[in-house]
């Protein structure tokens, strides 16, 4: 197979694969009013359908990022594709909130393996002077699942009840599989011959597990407990890693490195002020507004359409401009659309808030594939599934923390309830009040994107 053949096979994966779980997160939390109706789900245990992902895909990342920098890219990833579409095949058919939850958590594993190996193959196949385009195209596939998620998640839900959404993955899964068997022969595994860190790995897995759900039970006492265990765990998982010989995460990449560091650190902000926007703006709108969830997903396509048309720009401007600045700039226009949506009430109209989306579209494109391009080149090539995995850990944990911050001001606002027309009012309050807060974030990320330093 010449080495045309794999890039383009390559690249082909990377972009279906990066397609396949945001066109599953941008669908279900169109769907969630569904699941939660169904199911006699209250605000905050419907919340722990998209959590419950997030923490399994965030746990796994970096664990897996590791094996598959030792055991093989392309086997970590292939049995990422399996563990997600047989999930996605028993989600379908499940009996209770509580079977759906836990398939969930499996879909997550599924994830991890794919999401800690995609970006890795491609940067271990293309050269430093095309990857800014390619990692662009592999940004824009991920926006375009977002794109397509609400306006198919909400015919299907329409059409089909919400179960349809996780059937619809399955034969994508399977072409993916065949693909993978039949066109991509080589293997990548720089580090093969380490020694996998397993204590690193229950360390990690222990200590994210505790601040995730310690997140989620806030403010509550047992959630301080656990998110102190999980301060406590990370310090102890620190001082793991500084001394032993083979570490699940070289911690020299954030200490020595401050291209990597400030870049992750720059991620983790951005996500933590934007992912639980779409999950908030999908309940305002069918919720506040009466749309039904097709009609909603419309409205919530204007900002991932955006993103998906801007991320390859943005992608080979940072092959030619300090990624640093395109990312900042980026930040700065996110911060402005999550600015506006701190005026949103009942009767602001369809047109102000597909503006506001459409504004924060265009901030998350320029940042995305600069960030990506910052990190991949600031290291080695021996730790670039490590180092992917690390950046889509910040992307997990900043989803976390950003669902997390909307768990926390629903169970301070409204506790318990369910959303109904007498609890309007409070769930307004606590969306303004969290879009103060991301916005508030996104000033921070802006000094973390600037900090960096050039990577060129």
């Amino acid at each position: 197979m010449d080495n045309s053949s794999i890039k383009n096979t390559a690249l082909l994966i990377a972009t279906l694969s990066a397609f396949l779980t945001p066109f599953m997160g941008s669908s279900i939390n169109i769907a969630l009013p569904a699941i939660s109706a169904e199911f006699q789900m209250d605000a905050i245990l419907m919340s722990w359908v998209p959590t419950s992902f997030l923490m399994a895909a965030a746990i796994f990342l970096v664990p897996l990022g590791r094996m598959a920098d030792i055991f093989g890219r392309k086997k970590i990833f292939t049995c990422g594709i399996w563990i997600f579409s047989l999930s996605s095949l028993f989600i379908a058919v499940a009996p209770s909130a509580a079977t759906l939850i836990a398939l969930r958590l499996v879909q997550g594993l599924g994830s991890a393996m794919i999401f800690g190996t995609g970006m890795a193959i491609l940067t271990s196949v293309f050269p430093i002077e095309e990857r800014g385009r390619v990692l662009g195209i592999s940004v824009a596939a991920t926006y375009l699942g977002l794109s397509l998620g609400p306006v198919l998640g909400g015919f299907l839900t329409d059409q089909f009840g919400w179960r349809s959404i996780f059937l619809v993955h399955v034969p994508l899964g399977f072409f993916l599989i065949c693909l993978i068997s039949l066109k991509l022969k080589i293997e990548w595994a720089e580090a093969r011959g380490e020694k996998f860190d397993i204590l690193g790995a229950l360390l990690y897995g222990a200590t994210l597990a505790s601040l995730m759900y310690g997140l989620s039970l806030l403010p509550s006492l047992p959630g301080k407990s656990f998110a102190a265990a999980g301060v406590v765990g990370a310090v102890l998982f620190v001082q793991w890693e500084r001394k032993t010989a083979s570490p699940l995460m070289n911690m020299n990449l954030f200490i020595r490195n401050v291209p990597f560091a400030f870049s992750n650190l720059a991620a983790l902000i951005h996500y933590s002020a934007t992912f639980a926007v779409t999950f908030l703006m999908s309940l305002y709108l069918q919720y506040i507004k009466g749309f039904s969830p097709q009609l909603a997903g419309l409205v919530l396509v204007s900002q991932p359409i955006v993103m998906a048309l801007f991320s390859p720009l943005a992608g080979r401007l940072s092959d030619r401009i300090e990624p640093r600045i395109v990312a900042s700039i980026g930040m700065a226009f996110t911060l402005a659309g999550l600015f506006s949506f701190s005026f949103l009430s009942a009767e602001t109209s369809i047109a102000v808030l597909i503006a506001g989306l459409m504004l924060l579209g265009f901030g998350f494109a320029l940042f995305a594939s600069p960030n990506t391009n910052a990190v991949m080149t600031s290291i080695e090539k021996r730790f670039y599934s490590v180092g992917s995995a690390t950046l889509g850990t910040m992307r997990l944990v900043g989803q976390m923390f950003s669902m997390g911050i909307v768990m926390v001001i629903i169970a301070v606002l409204m506790g318990g309830m369910r959303i109904t027309p007498e609890q309007h009012p409070l769930f307004l309050q606590s969306m303004k009040t969290a879009c103060y807060i991301f916005a508030f974030l996104c000033c921070i990320g802006i000094i973390a994107s600037l900090a960096r330093g050039k990577v060129r």
